[in-house]
């Protein structure tokens, strides 16, 4: 039985709920299972230098929305270029030398509520995309 035959057979609540499983998975793969030391302090280079290991660990984010979209509903493959961008601004405010990445003691609150904070944003745009694929659910 495909994916999407299994999806469609789900109450909404089911349907949310995996969702938020599946989208809980992704995240901890994006950002813990494939980010490479390159992807991370790269990120908080000066100048230009954050664009590309910053791009390749957003595309990464990007590519795994891509597969559970396409799986639920390819027609909102959008929402994957949605989490790109998205993605590509929170890592770049939490990381970047100038804004929160400047607070870099991880004995100190200045690091880990700025970390939490970059977590939650990260999980409302979960959320955001979930909502989106839900409401325009057939």
């Amino acid at each position: 039985m495909p994916f999407t035959s299994v999806f469609s057979a789900l109450s909404d609540l089911q349907f949310v709920f995996a969702l938020l499983v599946l989208f809980q998975l992704k995240h901890l793969v994006g950002d813990y299972v494939c980010q490479t030391r390159w992807m991370v302090s790269g990120k908080s280079k000066s100048g230009f230098g954050f664009i590309g290991p910053l791009s390749v660990h957003a595309l990464i984010h990007a590519g795994l929305t891509l597969m559970i979209v396409v799986i639920v509903d390819r027609s909102l493959w959008y929402l994957a270029a949605f989490d790109f961008a998205i993605h590509f601004v929170l890592d770049r405010i939490k990381s970047s030398p100038r804004l929160l990445g400047r607070f870099t003691d991880m004995s100190r609150r200045s690091f880990w509520v700025p970390f939490g904070i970059d977590q939650f944003a990260h999980h409302l745009t979960h959320y955001a995309i979930i909502w989106w694929i839900v409401a325009h659910r057939v």
